[in-house]
């Protein structure tokens, strides 16, 4: 009979190497924190171990990793999404080196195992499927192999709380927790479905508030975010969780200020609206991807071609939720007036942070599937650039129906236009006359991180650094101001998002112009008529 031996385990949470969309590093700063999420999955793997093995959590994205740290350790876990990707594979080299077993696992190891193959355990798909099944492979001597769980069976009901005593919570902008697991939908470029499912799984009850009253009693305030693929998959559950989220709220004097991500259908849900206005969201993030019907079609996306999208944003809005959205450029589908379309749509909706990105082919999807059999996906697909890049500046991994040059252009044209600061603070001043926040808790909770910036102090700091926004956004947080506070909270937020949003976009910009004119330089060769597929894969 094996005796369990205590364990140190050193969990590495890999670095974003690339400034992307969703890093928000100026706002950061802003804000005095590191990093705006903290790493959710690690932490909940944490509590899955056994009682006897120690636990330490180093995010690289907020604190250095020394040599201490591995001589400390019997063995290392990591792995994460597909922009930790280089960053991961650094991390398996330094174990190795070291002479430390490694465990990797998350999305993108479950997505493509054969990339981590230097690793010496793989733990493929949900922890909770396998878990123990490494464990004992540990403890009875193993010091390699892969353990895949079976797909889409994690039970959630038996999820542990996770261990947020290993956070420093002064280092991120906000906290996440988990509700459900997958997602009903069938989009061809999503990689959700593929990962968890499309039956989507809940907590109890009983769960949730056991995982808030752990956050409450050790002393987090603010803002935390229900990470949850699409927050209403499962509207039987939610509606018996919201109600009860909401007199919890209540009764604790609303410590929480909440956000998700969810469906554009939510708006065709009143009660619900009402129900989550009432447990003090605040945001949601929309994946709309295109304004174009057809391209929703043809991206298997027909939910969001069932209704007015702009109306229904509105409706969000009305509840007292403000929208950040998510936009694709690239759909073979599209067409040659899709960058105005876009433009307008965004204008329309009144959609300050529109996260619109050009279209990757994610490893495990619909998608990528799809590209190969026609022959258009380019080698190395499912690998991350390195350095410096994302979907922004290196998305379109496939060889392209419309001509390269007209994407990328379309693309450039959107940037330009939606995070001019004009067009910006119009935005937001026009989102703030459509936000009705009479449900929600006016203010934050006592000891919020985003409390520690004075509403002016934050307007005077985002445009002393971008002197070109200065009249916009003084004049958006002007009128803010004078309709409500509440009001001029948000809207101050949103401002403070442009902190990172502008500069951002330039940087985006400007890669895409590196493109354009590495094409334009290959036109100009008089083979370039005679380029064979592997050239102008190289092009794209």
């Amino acid at each position: 009979m094996n005796v369990a031996t205590p364990c140190n385990v050193l969990m590495l949470y890999p670095l974003f190497l690339a400034e992307s969309f969703w890093s928000f590093g100026e706002s950061c700063k802003l804000m005095g924190v590191r990093r705006p999420a903290a790493p959710l999955g690690l932490i909940t793997v944490a509590a899955m171990l056994p009682k006897d093995w120690t636990v330490r959590l180093i995010d690289c994205n907020t604190q250095p990793l020394g040599d201490e740290d591995f001589a400390w350790a019997d063995v290392v876990f990591t792995g994460g999404m597909l922009p930790q990707q280089a960053d991961t594979l650094r991390l398996i080299e330094l174990c190795n080196a070291a002479g430390k077993p490694v465990v990797v696992g998350g999305p993108d190891p479950t997505s493509s195992p054969h990339v981590y193959e230097r690793a010496d355990f793989r733990v493929l798909g949900e922890a909770e499927g396998v878990i123990d099944e490494f464990i004992a492979a540990w403890e009875s001597g193993a010091r390699s192999g892969v353990f895949t769980a079976p797909k889409f069976q994690a039970d959630v009901t038996k999820t542990p709380v996770p261990r947020f005593d290993l956070l420093k919570f002064e280092d991120y902008l906000y906290l996440g927790v988990q509700y459900s697991r997958g997602c009903p939908f069938t989009c061809e470029f999503c990689d959700i479905i593929e990962l968890y499912g499309r039956v989507p799984r809940t907590k109890t009850v009983e769960q949730m508030f056991v995982e808030l009253e752990t956050l409450y009693r050790m002393g987090y305030r603010g803002h935390l975010d229900f990470v949850d693929d699409n927050f209403i998959g499962n509207k039987k559950s939610l509606r018996q969780f919201l109600p009860q989220l909401a007199e919890w709220q209540r009764a604790h004097g609303y410590p929480f200020e909440l956000s998700t991500e969810a469906s554009v259908n939510l708006a065709d849900d009143p009660e619900l609206l009402e129900l989550m206005g009432a447990a003090n969201f605040f945001g949601i993030f929309v994946g709309i991807e295109s304004p174009d019907p057809a391209t929703l079609v043809a991206m298997r996306k027909k939910q969001n071609t069932r209704r007015n999208i702009a109306e229904s944003i509105h409706k969000i809005y009305a509840a007292g939720m403000l929208v950040t959205a998510g936009f694709i450029v690239g759909f073979d589908s599209e067409k040659v007036s899709m960058a105005e379309a876009m433009i307008d749509f965004i204008e329309e909706a009144a959609i300050p942070v529109a996260m619109v990105g050009l279209l990757y082919a994610l490893p495990n999807t619909q998608l990528t599937r799809r590209l190969e059999r026609e022959g258009r996906l380019h080698p190395g697909h499912d690998l991350a650039p390195t350095i410096g890049a994302d979907q922004c500046t290196d998305g379109i991994n496939f060889d392209t129906l419309r001509p390269l040059r007209d994407i990328l252009t379309d693309y450039k044209r959107v940037l330009e236009h939606i995070y001019s600061p004009a067009a910006y603070a119009g935005r937001v001043d026009r989102l703030m006359t459509l936000l009705d926040r009479s449900r929600q808790r006016p203010e934050l909770a006592e000891g919020d991180i985003r409390s520690r910036v004075g509403a002016m102090e934050t307007v005077h700091r985002v445009v002393t650094a971008l002197p070109e926004a200065r009249g916009p956004l003084w004049q958006t947080f002007m009128n803010c101001a004078k309709r409500d506070t509440s009001s001029a909270r948000i809207a101050v937020q949103m401002i403070a998002a442009y902190a990172h949003l502008g500069p951002f976009s330039r940087k985006v910009i400007e890669a895409i112009d590196g493109r354009l004119a590495a094409l334009d330089d290959k036109t100009v060769i008089p083979t370039a008529a005679t380029l064979d597929t592997t050239a102008a894969r190289h092009l794209a």
